[in-house]
């Protein structure tokens, strides 16, 4: 571990650095210790190092030329696309809704990042405030988190009462079915990241001042909720991959080759004009829930 400044000139009080000190796991710690920046730490992830950048640049090129001609056709056709995008805090889901959107018109794709609940919306229908951004013909909304923090932030945390969990989980399916039969193009991505990936990255945003402004006190407070969370992920992903709306789980411990089988996954949802090679998902860190580890 590099040296990190004083704790008063850290986010939260250097809270990530102290529990990362005196609170993380020992096999954990070891693993962020002995680990170069290029190596993956979670064994359980099929390659050992990631992709090289070159390659990644390279296939990711060739992909953003897709993109661009799949805003051409949904413009063109009237299309409606929805692309929801949870995981792990820090999984890279900013990183990935970046890369899709950074050759598109803003006005076509659309970024949803919405923040707590105002006190209108909290007494509203639950879903009521995420419908009000769906995306009319020829646009492509990205929910960068959704209506699934009532399944996991919102009951980790104690933010929702077990009944309020309960109906969310009873209209869920249905509401994502009409989404369905209302012809959106509608996908769903968790990016899972390992434990110890996951304090490394919150360790590097502690120490950059450029990146401080992604960590969350939510952040902090969930660094000892590892096991709450993932049985909270386990959950909400088993009670919501139904046919009409399936998850696409990215292993995402490598972020490039994460970021390639999300763009490509968007790719294959439909046809467009002029489609070319977009190439084969890599099944080894992409799939249903099953592939999900940690």
């Amino acid at each position: 571990m590099p040296d990190t400044p004083p704790a008063t000139a850290l986010p939260f009080g250097g809270a990530i650095s102290r529990y990362f000190r005196e609170e993380a796991p020992a096999d954990i710690r070891k693993a962020i210790e002995d680990g170069d920046p290029d190596e993956v730490l979670t064994d359980s992830y099929p390659y050992d190092r990631w992709m090289k950048k070159k390659a990644y640049e390279a296939e990711m090129d060739r992909l953003q030329l897709e993109l661009v001609k799949l805003q051409g056709d949904l413009k063109a056709t009237g299309k409606r696309m929805v692309l929801v995008f949870e995981g792990r805090d820090a999984a890279g889901k900013g990183g990935a809704i970046s890369r899709v959107t950074e050759n598109l018109n803003p006005r076509v794709a659309r970024i949803v990042a919405l923040s707590k609940p105002s006190d209108v919306e909290a007494g509203q229908w639950y879903f009521q405030r995420y419908i009000a951004h769906l995306p009319t013909r020829g646009e492509i909304v990205l929910f960068d988190r959704s209506w699934y923090n009532r399944g996991i932030v919102e009951h980790v945390f104690g933010f929702c009462k077990p009944e309020d969990r309960a109906h969310f989980f009873a209209q869920l399916p249905r509401f994502e079915e009409m989404l369905a039969e209302e012809g959106f193009l509608f996908a769903k991505f968790w990016l899972n990241v390992g434990r110890a990936e996951q304090l490394r990255r919150f360790l590097a945003r502690e120490g950059d001042p450029m990146k401080r402004w992604k960590l969350s006190q939510i952040d902090v407070d969930g660094l000892p909720k590892w096991d709450a969370y993932s049985e909270a992920i386990r959950e909400t992903l088993d009670r919501s991959h139904t046919d009409a709306a399936p998850w696409t789980v990215v292993l995402a411990d490598d972020k490039y080759r994460a970021r390639l089988e999300v763009v490509r996954h968007i790719l294959s949802l439909t046809d467009y004009a002029g489609k070319g090679d977009i190439g084969t998902p890599d099944t080894r860190i992409v799939g249903g829930p099953d592939i999900r580890r940690g």
